[in-house]
């Protein structure tokens, strides 16, 4: 792995782009593997592009993100995201999302994100 980027360098910046919506994309692999927001469906949405625009949608939905804590082991990581959320509504909540990484090839290759799926859909319906 050498002249690779660990996996906390990854996420490091990965985190810091996200937070300020903006640099992020760079970090993530062209065969990009997310699974999130619906426990029923656990077959991946693959693509880098496909993540891209699943985040400019996200994006919409929070004012203020940071990582609340991140455990790496390997090429694994587990984070917990604090987000502020705004929704079409008028309803904020700060809440957590658990963020589970896989790196592969100095890139992040897969996320896994469980959350709070039952408040945020109620609460995108103006």
């Amino acid at each position: 792995m050498e002249n690779q980027a660990t996996t906390r360098q990854l996420l490091e910046i990965y985190y810091k782009g996200f937070a300020e919506k903006a640099n992020w994309e760079s970090m993530i692999a062209d065969d990009f593997e997310y699974i999130g927001g619906d426990m029923n469906n656990t077959t991946p949405i693959v693509g880098k592009q496909a993540y891209i625009e699943i985040i400019k949608r996200f994006s919409q939905r929070f004012e203020a993100m940071s990582v609340k804590e991140m455990i790496i082991e390997g090429d694994k990581a587990s984070v917990i995201g604090n987000y502020d959320f705004q929704f079409p509504n008028g309803f904020k909540i700060n809440g957590n999302v658990s963020e589970n990484w896989t790196v592969k090839n100095g890139k992040l290759q897969s996320l896994t994100l469980y959350f709070d799926t039952l408040t945020f859909m109620a609460n995108l319906k103006p």
